[in-house]
């Protein structure tokens, strides 16, 4: 009796061990492809690489490509709940108020939504100030320009995309008053054709340095077949695809928040919250500068990310005015975040409007 006994208690210890020690299964749902060279590519290096890096046999990872967002996204976030994937990421603003009707429908399961808006007791976002590399690349582009004329390839008119513009042109404008920025809008996040054709006409238009809010290496190689320069965005392999014409992209290291997010979840510290930091965590970052860039260019640079790192130089601190001339933010106001997080309005030096829909 008392082996049988002894033989139970050790039965239920190793069943106790197998359930504790359980992996971890984490879901993640991209709007590209992983070889994007760009957004999605970022998120697969700084979530899924890194997170198997980070804690190996302790998680289990699954990824799908491509996914659309919208209304078909939920399928897809509904059936990683109903596999066991307890931790699930999506990448993209478009499948926010799908990842919403998923996370009340399995309270269980942690969500987290990228560059999204609402929380739940189950349900986190984050995102990084992005604005900050932007203004920099701001600086170089200003610096570059020989006709004062820059182009910028924009996808859609969300507020993310506005305060990029406008923490751009604030860089352009710091190093080159008279210069302009000139948006066009591909309404894509990922699509070469479209994107190549945009930056085309824009150089067509006389712009000579390009930026751009997609995941593609389009516009880059756009400046590359035409001589002019050109700054990339989410990573820095879009250098690649224009050695003569990149000179830096604001990027992303998403494993500043993932390897974090995860831990805690391991840990069960977990709680909802709104992650939005800047270049002093590492998420946001501007990419090496390449030859291209004078060494003044990069000196200067330099000096202003570390008064951005440091908190003495804030990007949307007034006096600021819009496009029509009217002062938005009045001389040492910073602009909160929630005037960031919906902002809707071009700063001077921005030739463009931002469609109503």
């Amino acid at each position: 009796m008392k082996s049988k006994l002894t033989l139970l208690i050790i039965l239920i210890s190793l069943i106790g061990f197998m359930i504790f020690a359980a992996p971890l299964k984490i879901g993640f749902i991209f709007v590209g492809p992983i070889n994007d060279n760009g957004w999605t590519q970022a998120h697969y290096e700084g979530g899924v690489v890194a997170l198997k890096k980070a804690f190996g046999d302790k998680v289990k990872i699954t990824y799908i490509e491509s996914v659309p967002e919208g209304a078909p996204s939920l399928n897809v976030l509904n059936s990683l709940a109903a596999r066991g994937y307890k931790l699930i990421y999506a990448t993209s603003f478009g499948y926010m108020n799908q990842v919403v009707q998923a996370s009340k429908k399995y309270p269980n399961v942690i969500f987290e939504m990228c560059s999204g808006y609402e929380l739940g007791p189950n349900l986190g976002e984050y995102f990084g100030r992005m604005y900050e590399p932007r203004y920099l690349s701001g600086l170089i582009a200003g610096a570059m320009t020989k006709a004062g004329k820059i182009g910028y390839v924009a996808a859609y008119p969300t507020p993310e995309v506005v305060r990029g513009i406008n923490a751009f042109t604030l860089g352009v404008r710091a190093v080159n008053p008279h210069a302009t920025v000139h948006v066009v809008w591909t309404f894509t996040w990922f699509n070469p054709p479209v994107e190549k054709d945009a930056a085309l006409s824009l150089i067509n238009s006389g712009c000579d340095v390009l930026a751009q809010h997609q995941d593609s290496p389009a516009a880059v190689e756009a400046a590359q077949n035409r001589g002019i320069y050109a700054i990339g965005y989410d990573s820095a392999n879009m250098g690649k695809f224009g050695p003569d014409a990149y000179l830096t992209a604001p990027i992303w290291d998403w494993s500043a928040f993932y390897v974090p997010n995860v831990k805690s979840v391991l840990d069960g510290t977990w709680k909802s919250e709104s992650y939005w930091k800047g270049m002093e965590s590492g998420i946001v970052k501007l990419a090496p500068m390449s030859d291209l860039v004078p060494t003044t260019v990069k000196r200067l640079v330099k000096a202003m990310e570390k008064e951005i790192v440091t908190g003495k130089f804030h990007v949307f601190e007034g006096p600021i005015y819009d496009q029509n001339g009217e002062l938005r933010v009045p001389a040492g106001k910073v602009m909160s975040d929630d005037e960031l997080l919906s902002m809707q309005w071009f700063v001077d030096g921005v030739v463009g409007r931002i469609p109503k829909k």
